[in-house]
């Protein structure tokens, strides 16, 4: 298989990672890496299923415990590109120890605080520290697995996130409806402690090219490739947070399930997108492109959208199903435009562009709980659903038409 230039441009310059390392050891790191990612993800991404202790226990409004659960979001995105410039110039495992014990200190202050004020600060400052990880252990993988099997390894990767919300799914909304939303905040506590472990113990930086990084052009200038992944990805957050967030709260207030029914749900839901990813990731490296599996993903996530809304003010059970799907298609497009990222951007540029990447990504993810909570308050659940779709629909007049142009 003959592999487009963007495959290669990532480790162009690079002796062959296989060589540095044994295969075990590669998969090892792969292994810490998504479980880093997992566990930040249930930090960043949990609150979401305190929406419904923090709307019922504490009497706080759907766009106030929204925006509670945005916290972490907000200093995600205030953290990527920083942490991404550190990553350029210091390394991999020292960015991914400091964010993750820093995330489950944080976290810690948060759950043992007594204002929802104080709650929502905590998550915000933890949320700061375990953006380390979405920058660092991405990069973990591309800089130790060859081109022609980093879409699969970057998808087992990127399955990380919809596992860390499919277990706060299954834990945080349960603990808070038995015990309130500040207990739940001890579970990704936990999960952040214990990826630091592991990674101190497996991971260590890739290899990089010996002209160093005043040799390295600025990928954005000469054409807008990444500028149209930055913005494809930005517009496809908005039905994957919609969904991720609101899903489980339509299942209990709508449809009258129990919050630990919602909770398996969305966690099965969850699972099956992490293989989504892996799928995708997969389907890359087998067509030698990220673009068009990416295109495909795309359309799927505007007509999954559309036919959710249209079937969720339905008395039938047909709506069920379909949030399960829009749960799958529409974080699949996440590995594939981190990959092609990365690739793009080079061993000294992929920190600040993945950093510039998930910034724009965390910024629309922030925006999606307060004011998708004002159009379910103001319209139902189905139109927001509904309204959702128009998003991957502009999406895909962005997708570049071809992976990049020839690099000279």
């Amino acid at each position: 298989m003959v592999l487009p230039p963007s495959f290669n441009r990532g480790v162009t310059a690079l002796a062959d990672p296989a060589a540095s390392v044994g295969t075990g050891r590669r998969w090892a790191m792969l292994t810490a890496s998504t479980l880093a990612q997992a566990s930040t993800a249930v930090m960043v991404h949990g609150p979401a299923f305190l929406i419904a202790a923090l709307h019922e226990q504490l009497g706080l409004s759907l766009a106030e415990a929204g925006l509670v659960a945005a916290a972490p979001m907000v200093g995600v995105m205030v953290a990527l590109v920083p942490w991404g410039i550190v990553t350029d110039r210091r390394g991999e495992r020292l960015v991914l120890l400091v964010g993750l014990v820093g995330a489950a200190a944080l976290g810690a202050g948060a759950a043992l605080s007594d204002s929802v004020v104080m709650l929502a600060l905590g998550l915000g400052l933890a949320g700061l520290a375990a953006a380390s990880s979405n920058v660092a252990s991405g990069r973990v993988v591309v800089g130790w697995f060859p081109a022609g099997r980093r879409g699969l390894a970057m998808g087992i990767r990127q399955m990380a996130q919809p596992v860390g919300v499919g277990v706060a799914a299954a834990t945080m909304a349960v603990v808070a409806d038995r015990h309130g939303p500040y207990a739940a905040v001890w579970i990704p506590v936990v999960a952040c402690a214990l990826a630091a472990v592991l990674v101190a113990v497996v991971v260590v930086d890739p290899p990089r090219p010996v002209s160093g990084p005043t040799a390295a052009p600025n990928p954005y200038r000469g054409d807008r490739y990444l500028y149209r992944i930055h913005g494809v990805s930005v517009l496809l957050v908005v039905p994957q947070f919609v969904v991720w967030t609101f899903a489980l709260v339509w299942l209990v207030q709508d449809r009258d399930w129990s919050p630990g029914a919602a909770g398996a749900l969305v966690a099965g839901a969850q699972v099956a997108g992490a293989l989504g990813r892996i799928g995708a990731g997969q389907l890359s490296d087998m067509v030698a492109s990220r673009m068009r599996p990416l295109r495909w993903v795309t359309v799927a996530a505007a007509v999954t959208m559309l036919l959710l809304g249209v079937t969720a003010g339905w008395q039938g059970s047909v709506a069920v199903p379909l949030v399960v799907l829009a749960t799958v298609v529409t974080v699949a497009d996440n590995g594939l435009a981190f990959t092609a990222v990365a690739e793009r951007a080079g061993p000294f540029w992929s920190g600040r562009a993945l950093g510039v990447q998930n910034t724009a990504q965390f910024l629309a993810a922030a925006a999606v709980p307060p004011l998708a909570g004002l159009t379910v308050a103001g319209l139902g659940y189905p139109a927001t659903f509904a309204l959702a779709a128009v998003f991957p629909l502009t999406a895909l007049a962005l997708v570049p038409v071809r992976d990049e142009r020839a690099l000279s």
